[in-house]
C-alpha cells in the first residue's frame, strides 16, 4: 500500500493522499457537489473525478507543481505566469455557473464583521486594520458576474514548465468578482501581477485587486487562526496587510527636495 499523506486537515475539511490518489473528505456535502460540477463544465484543466461518495470525493493528482507558495518565492516562469493568466481568462469569459455566488451586501457584512473581530481581539494593530478597511472600500463596487474559482490560492494553479496542468480544489466555484480570482492568485506575490495579466488582458483593474489583496487578508485572518494556520508567518496575510501601510508612508512621505549643497 501506498503510504498516506495528510495533505490538509483542520474541523471542515482533510485531505489524504494515497499515491496518485486524492481523497477530500468535508462535513459539507455541498462543497464536493460544487467541486464536481464546476470541473465538469470549466475551460481550463482540472483533475479527474475518479469517483464521489459522499462526504468522500475522490480525484486524480494532476502532472506539475504548484504555481508558487505562499511566504515564498515563486520560481516559476513570467511564461508560466501569464498561461495561469490566459487560463483564469477562460474561465472568466465561460457561461455562469446556475448555481448562486456572494453579493457585494454579503462580501461588505463580512468586511465589516471580520474588521470589529481583529479590532476587538487585539490581533494587530488598529491603524493597520483601519488602513487596510479603507483600501478595501473599492472592492465594494457592482461587479458584471465571472464565473470565478473562489478560492484561487497560488497552491491551486499547477504548471509544468510554462503550461497550466492543472487547476484544483474547486468547492468555492460560482458567479463573482472576477478581480477577487486574480488577487486571490497573487496575494503575497504582488511582484507576478504584471506577468499574470500579460495572459489574462490589460482590462483588470489593478486598483480593486489592489483592494482584494486588504480585503482578503482582513476576512480571512480569523478562520486561518481559529483552525490552526498562522496568517503572521513570513509572506503570509498579516505581512501583506503590513505592507500596504509602509506603501502609503513612502506615498504620503513630504517631498525634501535636493539634499546636496544648494549653490
Amino acid at each position: 500500500m501506498e503510504e498516506i499523506e495528510v495533505v490538509v486537515a483542520h474541523s471542515q475539511r482533510t485531505t489524504l493522499r494515497v499515491g496518485g490518489v486524492f481523497l477530500k473528505v468535508d462535513v459539507d456535502p455541498a462543497h464536493a457537489e460544487v467541486e464536481v460540477r464546476a470541473m465538469a463544465v470549466v475551460p481550463v484543466p482540472t483533475p479527474a473525478v475518479l469517483w464521489h461518495e459522499p462526504p468522500v470525493l475522490a480525484i486524480a493528482a494532476v502532472p506539475g507543481k504548484a504555481l508558487g507558495l505562499l511566504g515564498e518565492p515563486s520560481t516559476a516562469s513570467p511564461a508560466a505566469w501569464a498561461a495561469a493568466g490566459a487560463a483564469i481568462r477562460r474561465l472568466h469569459d465561460a457561461p455562469l455557473p446556475p448555481w448562486p455566488g456572494r453579493g457585494l451586501d454579503d462580501v461588505a457584512a463580512e468586511l465589516d464583521r471580520e474588521c470589529e473581530w481583529l479590532l476587538a481581539n487585539a490581533v494587530l494593530p488598529a491603524e493597520v486594520v483601519r488602513h487596510n478597511r479603507g483600501i478595501a472600500e473599492a472592492a465594494l463596487r457592482p461587479w458584471t458576474p465571472a464565473f470565478i474559482h473562489g478560492d484561487l490560492q497560488i497552491t491551486h494553479v499547477f504548471v509544468d514548465g510554462d503550461e497550466v496542468t492543472g487547476i484544483i480544489d474547486w468547492s468555492e466555484a460560482a458567479p463573482g468578482d472576477a478581480m477577487f480570482d486574480l488577487a486571490t492568485l497573487t496575494l503575497g506575490h504582488e511582484e507576478r501581477l504584471d506577468d499574470l495579466l500579460v495572459g489574462y488582458g490589460a482590462d483588470a483593474d489593478r486598483d480593486v485587486i489592489r483592494a482584494w489583496w486588504s480585503l482578503r487578508g482582513l476576512v480571512a485572518s480569523r478562520w486561518l487562526i481559529e483552525h490552526g494556520f498562522d496568517p503572521d508567518a513570513p509572506g503570509c496575510e498579516f505581512d501583506v496587510l503590513r505592507s500596504r501601510m509602509r506603501e502609503h508612508r513612502v506615498w504620503t512621505a513630504p517631498d525634501r527636495g535636493p539634499t546636496g549643497p544648494v549653490h
